[in-house]
């Protein structure tokens, strides 16, 4: 998950805090895992080589740019991020590391983008739905066929949450679910998932993007799996932070909150524990004409 955005009234759109030390570390790990799992940092078509300027979307603490400029010296590569915190941590990276390539800024992706027209080669947009209103899909991807230049990619890339044996686990992704539906974050009907994969094709046909593609990938973190302990860490804070946001929303006491939580932890170490996650990317092309 991308660090939270504000409508347009300057209300959060976002259950977590990104001016939050913990959250920040979490996303930190969360881009190594997605980057590892989706086989590197672009499309599969993609020819950096054609590449000049490419911008990540909501970039947190900077990761996948520092990783594009790293890898791709002659990319501009330049992260916008609301938290000014994830900014500031990854202009430091940058500076440590030496990449002098890596840009970033503190700019609110639901409202217009401040670039003009025809300046970027590839726009990342990943793991957003989190803050994302349902409203706001069309005009955001409206923006990033805007700044794209004739032939660039445009690559969006989301989630649906885990499924697992664990009872609290399970529990706790019902009532995440129906947070996204009560903050109107969901394309669930019923707000039986968080309902944003099956809309990435749709979103990018109705902008008039070509070529469009699509690739689904699964994260196992099962007990004894290679990615279990990465992905425990993960929830584990995820699950803290977003309690008060649930306890606002009237979903659950904190008590109870709290003692899910426990057990969620307890039960992800158990010998038996079975967990997948999904997420999917699909990207298209700016016609060229």
């Amino acid at each position: 998950m991308s660090a939270p955005e504000k409508s347009s009234s300057g209300k959060s759109t976002y259950a977590i805090d990104a001016e939050n030390a913990a959250e920040m570390a979490r996303l930190m790990g969360q881009d190594r895992l997605l980057t590892k799992t989706m086989g590197g940092l672009l499309p599969p078509e993609a020819d950096p080589s054609t590449m000049q300027t490419v911008l990540d979307i909501a970039s947190g603490p900077g990761g996948w740019v520092l990783d594009i400029a790293s890898a791709y010296p002659h990319i501009s590569a330049t992260g916008v991020d609301i938290s000014h915190l994830m900014v500031a941590y990854a202009q430091s990276q940058a500076q440590v590391r030496g990449v002098d390539n890596a840009y970033f800024k503190v700019m609110n992706v639901l409202e217009p983008l401040g670039f003009a027209e025809n300046t970027y080669d590839l726009v990342n947009v990943r793991f957003i739905s989190a803050f994302m209103p349902v409203t706001a899909w069309p005009t955001l991807v409206q923006e990033c066929m805007r700044i794209l230049r004739p032939g660039g990619i445009l690559r969006l890339t989301d989630f649906e949450l885990p499924l697992s044996n664990s009872p609290a686990f399970e529990k706790l992704m019902g009532l995440a679910t129906r947070s996204f539906q009560l903050s109107k974050l969901s394309f669930s009907p019923e707000g039986r998932n968080a309902g944003i994969t099956f809309m990435l094709g749709r979103f990018l046909r109705d902008a008039r993007f070509a070529d469009i593609q699509h690739r689904a990938y699964v994260v196992e973190f099962s007990q004894g799996t290679e990615n279990h302990m990465a992905m425990y860490q993960d929830w584990m804070i995820a699950s803290k932070l977003v309690q008060p946001y649930m306890v606002k929303l009237g979903l659950a006491m904190q008590e109870e909150l709290e003692l899910l939580y426990q057990q969620m932890l307890a039960e992800m170490t158990e010998d038996d524990f079975c967990a997948v996650w999904y997420f999917m990317s699909a990207w298209g092309q700016k016609p060229k004409e």
